[in-house]
């Protein structure tokens, strides 16, 4: 085994959160996305740890998408010491420039009212990072075109592949020392309504896997046929509904839905609100890059003219006073923070309403909870009744399941010495591993976390 060629994993092992991989090469040190933990304490409070190596010694970031569990961390890695660039593709960029800023509001409104209400064992509570920090941090992006070759050191080059997914999100191939390692990053569906199928990746040396939906299928069911089902539902029922899911990504695939259906007159007229208070004109964003998606330039207007935008925290909290039927879409997708958690103090007691999971919960998150059927969910301290309605459409998911992962490798054709299965829950990446080596007959391995590995 070489000494010139290491990957440590310090995030996303064993779990489906806190994505970060770190390659060395020599003296220069890269890391592969740098996310946030979230869902189980023990997990979150490796947030405020200390980092495991100096984080002056980390030379640059490359960045597969800008999602939180992907991204979040960046802010606390500059609190750190980091100095060195952040590599995305410019949608990734332009995508940050709305969530990061937006964590960092959410964290600081939800440490504000931790203090208001005196229920925190610190005292002060203090945010992860402000929204500043966030906005701050944005300096250090660079943005690569995907599909072209960039050199960032003699030994080190890598190029972005689309991934589908979520806008900007790429797959990662990384050369150093003469070998190719390919990190997929989050993968995209095959037949999204949205974005087109996931790249095929070139040969490879190594493999760095997700494997969020290791061990299920999606269902074959049309997420617009379920969609239309539960709203109708509630409706009749005059309750509300409540969609978490983050205010850019998810929240976009859920409003073009919502598109749809009013169009085609098949869901009634009733108030919809997204909920964040960092939110934009992301039709805008999504007109920029039309090469990237499927949405013509009318439905990019429509995502965002189907919801009224929420923005201050009085708006916010007049909501929670209102009666349905009326829909609320807000943040955070897993129900670890931000404003949803007041609606659901609001509205989750009664059983007229509705709460609507439309993607993974990590395990130890409420969203988690919830799937799982509990009658009460602690929020800020205090135990909260849940008799509303759960329902979850998994089919809905911007991942691909393990069917369609193992379709996208064969169409790939690679053959890698050596397979690392990551971002899953335990049972999830074992049970992908097996899928992995019985299909292809690939060495595959789940590293543990800050497992380090020394590459041929």
């Amino acid at each position: 085994m070489s000494k010139d060629l290491s990957l440590e994993f310090l995030g996303a092992a064993g779990t489906v959160t806190g994505s970060k991989y770190l390659l060395t090469c020599g003296n220069k040190k890269v890391l592969i996305d740098c996310g946030l933990f979230q869902g189980l304490k023990s997990l979150r409070l490796k947030n405020w740890d200390g980092f495991p190596i100096d984080a002056s010694e980390i030379d640059s970031i490359i960045l597969t998408h800008a999602h939180i569990d992907h991204s979040g961390f960046i802010p606390r890695l500059i609190k750190k010491g980091f100095k060195g660039k952040i590599y995305s593709t410019s949608a990734t960029k332009d995508v940050s420039k709305i969530l990061l800023p937006d964590c960092g509001y959410l964290l600081e409104e939800e440490a504000a009212y931790l203090n208001r209400i005196g229920r925190t064992k610190h005292s002060p509570a203090l945010p992860l990072f402000t929204l500043k920090e966030a906005e701050d941090s944005l300096e250090y992006f660079v943005e690569v075109p995907f599909n072209k070759q960039l050199q960032i050191s003699p030994e080190l080059s890598f190029e972005f592949r689309y991934a589908g997914h979520i806008l900007g999100a790429a797959s990662v191939i990384v050369n150093a020392n003469g070998k190719r390692i390919g990190f997929t990053g989050d993968v995209g569906r095959m037949n999204d309504r949205m974005f087109y199928p996931p790249e095929p990746l070139p040969q490879i040396d190594y493999l760095v896997t997700e494997s969020t939906y290791g061990n299920r299928l999606h269902e074959a069911i049309d997420p617009l046929d379920a969609l239309e089902k539960i709203i109708n539902e509630a409706y009749q029922q005059k309750g509300v509904i409540i969609i978490p899911a983050f205010a850019v990504g998810r929240a976009q695939t859920i409003m073009h839905y919502l598109a749809v259906l009013r169009r085609e007159n098949r869901i009634p007229q009733m108030p919809m609100y997204l909920n964040s208070p960092m939110a934009t004109d992301f039709s805008a964003v999504f007109r920029k890059y039309k090469d990237l998606h499927k949405l013509s330039e009318v439905e990019c207007n429509e995502i965002n003219a189907i919801v009224k935008f929420v923005r201050t925290p009085e708006e916010s909290k007049a909501l929670n006073e209102r009666k349905g039927p009326m829909l609320i879409i807000s943040a955070s997708g897993m129900l670890t923070g931000g404003r949803v958690l007041h609606h659901l103090k609001a509205f989750a007691p009664f059983p007229e309403n509705t709460i609507l999971l439309t993607g993974f919960q990590s395990a130890g998150t409420r969203g988690d909870a919830l799937q799982r059927g509990v009658k009460e969910i602690k929020i800020h301290g205090q135990y909260i009744e849940v008799n509303a309605e759960i329902k979850v459409l998994d089919n809905m998911s911007a991942h691909a399941d393990f069917g369609e992962i193992i379709q996208w490798f064969k169409q790939s054709k690679i053959h890698p010495k050596k397979v690392f299965v990551t971002h899953g829950e335990s049972i999830a990446a074992d049970e992908f591993r097996r899928r992995l080596s019985e299909v292809f007959g690939w060495q595959c391995s789940v590293p543990d976390q800050a497992e380090k590995v020394w590459l041929e």
